[in-house]
């Protein structure tokens, strides 16, 4: 499967101090050929390990990161045939119930978007260098690798 010739695939990255708004992520992806729009929203759970969070706080190598970040999408665009890819990571403090990063991508078929957006946060975990600092009741901190939670 190819996109038609009249298509040219777009990528947008962000690296964010501020909530992540869906709404305003919405036209990254929009495209009139596209049958499928999908999201992930990875959240700040409330309870890791029988343990409280109270937060989470990420850092960033931000200029890899947007690298990585980059070259993730554009090959996501191509191994998947995707219109659009959206992926934007927050940084700083995130509180339960907020999200730390969304996903979204824009694909002829669900299928291409459903298996992208798993795709897409395996390598996020593994190859972006983005930190997680979480702090549990009674103020416990420890940093968390990536690929050690889902």
């Amino acid at each position: 499967m190819t996109h038609p010739s009249h298509v040219v695939p777009q990528i947008h990255i962000s690296l964010t101090q501020d909530t992540i708004d869906h709404h305003s992520l919405e036209s990254f992806i929009a495209h009139p050929d596209c049958g499928a729009h999908a999201w992930f929203f990875g959240v700040t759970r409330r309870t890791t390990d029988d343990r409280i969070t109270e937060h989470l706080f990420y850092e960033a190598h931000a200029t890899m990161a947007q690298a990585q970040l980059t070259q993730i999408a554009t090959s996501a665009v191509q191994r998947f045939k995707l219109f659009a890819v959206v992926i934007v990571h927050r940084l700083g403090k995130v509180d339960i119930g907020e999200a730390s990063i969304a996903v979204g991508c824009s694909s002829a078929h669900r299928i291409e978007s459903f298996e992208a957006l798993a795709w897409i946060m395996d390598e996020v975990k593994r190859d972006v260098p983005i930190w997680k600092r979480e702090t549990y009741l009674g103020g416990q901190e420890e940093w968390v690798h990536p690929m050690g939670q889902s």
